[in-house]
């Protein structure tokens, strides 16, 4: 059984990998064959290895049925972009941030409605401007459960693709969000009802309530109310990213979420209270044992506060695996802890298959399979202290694959923080939150909100230490198959002959080097960051970063969440130079958390002496025309702008930008950034002919002010790259412009992803992200 399962989830993983959907024919007849195969498996002993050949082709068949389903649900290219009066339902926690909400909407069908997808992910923004006198501005509070009738332009799931980066498009496609959008100012937005009775909604609003109780309760002045939020009710959006980030140096992120441990623990308490509650009637026993009883009631208990906890990955985990340890004390059918982690795989996967794509699914199932490696097969367990040590000797050890391929790097304090952590907040602070959950007991807050004021106070020190957290590049998939049978072979009970042998086939995570071009050549990213711009050059030992991409929030910015995991993936812990090319937000939105996150040699740019960057202490002086340098045989040379430029007034900053051209053995780029007409005329004017490349970055996102008829005769590109944002409020690039570049080959962030190009010998290669990541969920 067990085999089986492990090949239905491959199958079903194999079907998350596919480009595109297989046809339904195929996909039926694969369930076709799929079954045959596993029942001739099950009741031929002579053929049983056809059973999980059969058992992986139904995981590939159910997993492409139910895909088909969801895309099924998809916007109609039609209604992109156009304003839509949709009457539907808040249907999660509504999150408010800066500028307005966010939630989750769940249209209602109707007589003259467009057809929508079931969910949607929106926004609703405050009025921005100033002159605005119509009261817009002023959005209404929400709350989970209200109908609303609201003014919607919606779009299709979209995403920015880059290596190393987050797929947003398979989050949303594993939540069942099939379109995005925001509400639109309108007068006729209403509410149309403060509540719409459904399971859904009621359990929305009980999260929503507790999480309104803690924070009145509370106050903002208490760091930790949010921490309290998410081990009740599962919001994590209530954590700030302050916080986050000494979870994670720290190795605690998994208790800032209702893990496992906590679905045990309140299913272990249920448990008791039933037990003893049932052994002192005298006539319910007779109907059913006092353990059987109380088997059922943990298990409602965890499906309870699961439902309160949104229901994660690893609460889902441990819920199927409660329900089959009880199905099987009920049925009195024993169970080894394998068959209970295999079971509970398989509801996991037939309910959500999705699931494989989430991190949270892997280091879940990789955890409990860890701790029962290391607790099977051992005659002694001995002292508690022991067994408590070999666990986390497990997962300090076992979990490396995983957390290098998915986030380049661990917590070197990590034992050290859980061995402290796991206690007190499994133990007291997430039962007293539980409890603070039931109205009238709001005052273990408190308690509970000191306790990690002191323990917060260790982990803070240890999140400082600059040595907490090890960080590196992505190991490469032979070095990750070559690791997972190393941890088990390391993990074997004392006793196990040469066990370090488990060590040595670890090392290639560590000792494999990440691919740099050879001398003469050089790998250029334009990395997908909306509209704005972010570029890194390569060469054999020398990196450099162009732009660094907008800013999208006051925490959020293409610095910390596009250009560092794109760094650390490919295994840049320093860059030789910086080039900001102006102070446009959308070019300069990340330098700072670049900045505080990587060593930089030096800073290159046009920014006024007043600029925030400005003041970081790095050696920095301003992009001046003639300025050139040479990296392992490429030549870098600063075209615009010269001294003249700075001197003449102006009112744009565009016309400031840094233009930095490369030129290789192999072939030239040049860097535009946004220069705009008056800028390409002074270029053209003083270099003329000098101005060929073959690669240009299309100026200004292809803006009509910009790439004009004589600037594009003189560079005369062979291919030219378009860095801009899916369905953008500028409407760039425009269509005119595209017109000048006839027959070019055009790359575009918006469409293509991250687009690299490679300067090497045999020519210029031109990859694309989105291309080599292609996904069947993947709308362009």
């Amino acid at each position: 059984m067990t085999l089986s399962i492990i090949a239905f989830t491959i199958g079903v993983l194999c079907l998350q990998w596919q480009a595109q959907l297989p046809a339904a024919a195929l996909l039926a007849t694969l369930a076709a064959v799929g079954v045959l195969a596993l029942g001739l498996g099950r009741w031929r002993p002579r053929l049983r290895a056809l059973a999980p050949l059969g058992a992986l082709l139904l995981g590939f068949a159910w997993a492409g049925t139910l895909a088909q389903q969801r895309l099924d649900e998809a916007l109609a290219a039609d209604l992109e972009g156009r304003d839509l009066q949709v009457v539907g339902v808040v249907a999660s926690l509504p999150q408010a941030f800066d500028n307005g909400w966010r939630f989750d909407f769940a249209p209602e069908p109707g007589p003259g409605r467009a057809e929508l997808p079931r969910r949607l992910s929106l926004a609703w923004y405050r009025g921005f401007r100033p002159q605005d006198k119509t009261g817009l501005g002023n959005i209404p509070e929400l709350h989970a459960g209200e109908r609303w009738q609201l003014t919607l332009r919606l779009k299709r799931p979209h995403g920015n693709l880059n290596p190393g980066g987050f797929d947003y498009e398979a989050w949303l496609f594993e939540r069942g969000v099939r379109a995005t959008g925001y509400v639109r100012p309108a007068p006729d937005n209403r509410r149309l009802a403060a509540f719409v009775p459904s399971l859904g909604s009621w359990i929305e609003r009980l999260r929503e309530n507790v999480r309104q109780r803690f924070q009145a309760t509370l106050g903002p002045q208490r760091p930790y109310a949010g921490v309290l939020v998410a081990l009740a009710v599962g919001d994590q959006n209530a954590i700030d990213n302050g916080l986050w980030q000494s979870f994670a140096r720290t190795g605690l992120t998994h208790l800032m979420s209702i893990s496992g441990l906590h679905i045990t623990l309140v299913a272990s308490l249920v448990y008791g209270a039933v037990g003893w509650l049932w052994r002192r009637s005298p006539h319910l026993p007779l109907r059913l044992p006092a353990q059987q009883a109380a088997a059922l009631g943990g298990f409602l208990g965890a499906w309870v506060y699961c439902l309160l906890a949104g229901f994660a990955v690893p609460a889902q985990r441990t819920l199927y695996m409660l329900g089959v340890a009880a199905a099987a004390l009920c049925l009195r059918r024993p169970l080894a802890p394998r068959q209970v982690l295999a079971l509970a795989l398989l509801l996991v996967l037939l309910i959500d298959p999705w699931a494989v794509l989430a991190a949270g699914f892997w280091l879940s199932f990789g955890a409990v399979a860890l701790l029962f490696l290391v607790g099977s097969g051992r005659l002694h367990p001995g002292h508690w202290l022991r067994q408590w040590g070999r666990a986390q000797w497990a997962m300090t050890a076992g979990m490396l694959p995983l957390l290098l391929a998915l986030f380049q790097q661990f917590s070197l304090v990590s034992p050290l923080a859980n061995g402290v952590a796991i206690p007190l907040i499994s133990f007291v602070v997430t039962p007293l939150a539980l409890l603070a959950a039931v109205p009238g007991l709001e005052w273990l807050l408190y308690p509970a909100h000191w306790i990690m004021e002191l323990l917060m106070i260790g982990v803070e020190w240890l999140a400082r230490a600059p040595w907490a957290v090890w960080q590196q590049h992505q190991p490469p998939l032979w070095a990750l198959l070559l690791a997972l049978p190393g941890i088990v072979w390391l993990l074997l009970p004392r006793g196990f002959p040469a066990r370090w042998v488990g060590a040595v086939l670890l090392l290639p995570l560590f000792l494999a080097p990440p691919a740099r071009p050879l001398a003469g050549e050089a790998a250029v990213t334009v990395l997908d960051v909306g509209q704005g711009l972010a570029v890194h050059v390569q060469t054999a030992s020398h990196d450099l970063l162009f732009d660094t991409g907008p800013a999208y929030s006051p925490d959020a910015n293409s610095g910390n969440r596009v250009i560092l995991p794109y760094l650390r993936a490919i295994g840049v812990q320093r860059l030789d130079r910086m080039v900001i090319s102006h102070e446009d937000k959308d070019h300069a939105g990340g330098a700072e958390s670049v900045l505080e996150s990587v060593p930089v040699g030096d800073l290159l740019s046009s920014l006024p002496f007043e600029h925030d960057l400005s003041a970081q202490a790095l050696p920095q002086r301003p992009c001046l025309a003639g300025e050139h340098w040479r990296w392992d045989g490429i030549e870098f040379a600063m075209l615009h702008p010269s001294a003249a430029d700075y001197a003449r007034p102006t009112g744009k900053t565009n016309d400031l930008s840094c233009v930095l051209r490369l030129t290789t053995p192999h072939g030239s780029l040049l860097l535009s950034a946004d220069i705009e007409a008056r800028s390409e005329a002074g270029l053209v004017a003083r270099l003329g002919a000098g101005l060929r490349t073959d690669v240009l970055l299309v100026p200004h996102h292809g803006s009509r002010t910009s790439s004009s008829a004589t600037f594009l005769a003189a560079v005369a590109p062979r291919q030219a790259v378009i860095p801009v944002g899916y369905r953008n409020r500028f409407g760039h690039p425009k269509a005119d412009v595209l017109a000048r570049y006839g027959d070019i080959p055009l790359h575009r962030t918006d469409r293509d992803g991250a687009v690299e190009i490679f300067f090497r010998q045999g020519g210029i290669e031109v990859g694309h992200e989105r291309q080599r990541r292609r996904r069947y969920w993947h709308g362009l």
